[in-house]
């Protein structure tokens, strides 16, 4: 039972943290008051511009780049980058780690790690004597982790100055086909509501038992639980489209109350694009 109170405790958590971003969205930082296709190309372009470097000291640049415009923005930055490192060293570092080897990168060993009595062949595989970390595998996760550290800190930057809503009418202009979307806004929504609804079942289900279950009540009771939201989940969806057809869905997405750029929008955008452009080319 602690397993599910702990999952049921990070479900609220993510709910919680729904609404906080919709405060954090519509701050006064640097960032909130720009036009949300600004900063839609902005991570575009410069999450392109990540994948494309392939040296160390352009991509600790850009980070501390993405910082500075974090902290002008107003964010919570401890909070923010807790998250940014966690995914970085998951996604990045740990990923990456096997890349620091000579088995996987060729290179001078600066640190060995296994020695063996001579080296080994597996058909096209080569295992050398000495298995250590080489300083071009260092280079190279360093690289990797940099890039995943880069590309979610931008995504969370826009994330958390820009409402939903205004990202995805500014993905419209962009001419993201429409059931592309819609797939997005309804996957965005459910998720919460999902979350609520596991959380009050388990709610329901605590205020009702006087004590403690066993293992074998617990499994009987998440197996009926994931059936019925599955069923739950299905109903609704049926419902959803029921209503959609009833109200005229046209299988379109319309998007009113955009705001023309002001000179603001077009200075920042001007000034974004150069120091991509900078980035690009150092």
């Amino acid at each position: 039972m602690y397993l599910i109170d702990s999952g049921i405790s990070r479900l609220g958590k993510v709910i919680k943290a729904s609404y906080i971003q919709r405060e954090i969205a519509s701050g006064k930082g640097l960032f909130h008051g720009l036009d949300a296709r600004v900063k839609v190309l902005f991570l575009i372009f410069f999450v392109v511009i990540v994948s494309l470097k392939k040296e160390i000291m352009p991509e600790a640049a850009i980070t501390f780049f993405v910082l500075a415009i974090a902290v002008l923005s107003r964010l919570d930055i401890l909070s923010l980058y807790r998250k940014v490192f966690f995914f970085g060293f998951v996604f990045g570092f740990l990923i990456a780690l096997p890349a620091a080897l000579n088995v996987v990168t060729k290179g001078e060993v600066i640190l060995p790690v296994l020695r063996f009595s001579k080296a080994y062949d597996f058909g096209i595989y080569h295992v050398p004597a000495t298995i250590g970390i080489t300083a071009e595998g260092v280079s190279t996760v360093v690289m990797l982790t940099l890039r995943v550290i880069n590309s979610v800190s931008l995504s969370f930057l826009v994330l958390y100055t820009t409402p939903f809503a205004d990202i995805i009418r500014a993905l419209k202009v962009f001419k993201v086909p429409d059931a592309v979307l819609m797939i997005i806004t309804l996957t965005y929504k459910y998720i919460f509501i999902f979350a609520k609804t596991i959380e009050d079942m388990h709610l329901a289900k605590k205020s009702r038992t006087a004590g403690g279950i066993n293992n074998k009540e617990a499994r009987e009771w998440i197996a009926g639980r994931i059936a019925f939201m599955f069923k739950k989940s299905r109903q609704r969806c049926e419902d959803v489209f029921n209503a959609m057809i009833a109200r005229g869905f046209s299988d379109t997405v319309a998007i009113y109350g955009f705001k023309k750029m002001d000179k603001r929008d077009a200075a920042a955008g001007c000034v974004l694009f150069s120091a991509g452009i900078i980035f690009l080319w150092v």
